[in-house]
């Protein structure tokens, strides 16, 4: 073996990385490669982040959203992302199960990482996500979405709480699994051309 440990994937995170997401080893090498290359220091900034978001919706504003979704996948709070940490943001953000990816919506909507939702918090990132809405999108949205305020009155409603009350992570879950629009509410999908 030729390799150093920084260039080769420790074979611990490979076997993690495996068993915690649907990415293949060979798949899992590859990313690491570019990774590598990306951020020779192994690590991502919220800036590195921010750019590489970006290139996923050229048509809009996804500064904010990428904040939230890099806070979100920031597990140990070092304000920097690691190649595992990339990885699940990845995995998550993608091909995930749906109570994975809740759990993920979750800690996204958790914007000071207490445990619980407000009202507050939710209109924060309904605001992140209208910014990665394109312009023309926008227009032709149902009246009763069609500011970021609407959007999170609406979504806030389907989990029959007050606007002073918090909703913790089973609440969540639950009322978005038996919510199609709370699903649909809760991030935002480019649609398909």
């Amino acid at each position: 073996m030729g390799n150093t440990t920084s260039s080769a994937l420790s074979k611990q995170i490979l076997e993690d990385l495996q068993l915690n997401t649907k990415f293949t080893q060979t798949e899992i090498s590859q990313w690491y490669e570019n990774f590598q290359k990306q951020c020779p220091t192994g690590r991502i900034t919220p800036e590195e982040f921010e750019q590489i978001y970006t290139r996923f919706f050229p048509d809009s504003d996804a500064k904010s959203y990428a904040r939230h979704v890099f806070r979100s996948f920031d597990t140990n709070d070092d304000g920097t992302l690691d190649f595992k940490e990339y990885i699940i943001a990845l995995h998550m953000t993608s091909t995930g199960r749906t109570t994975q990816k809740l759990e993920w919506a979750f800690s996204l909507f958790d914007v000071d990482k207490n445990g619980y939702i407000t009202k507050t918090e939710v209109t924060e990132i309904c605001q992140a996500i209208f910014k990665l809405i394109p312009k023309e999108e926008q227009c032709k949205l149902p009246e009763d979405e069609n500011t970021p305020e609407k959007r999170a009155n609406k979504l806030w409603s389907y989990f029959e709480k007050k606007d002073n009350e918090r909703l913790a992570e089973g609440e969540f879950i639950q009322g978005v699994i038996e919510n199609d629009n709370a699903m649909r509410l809760i991030h935002y999908e480019p649609i398909k051309q």
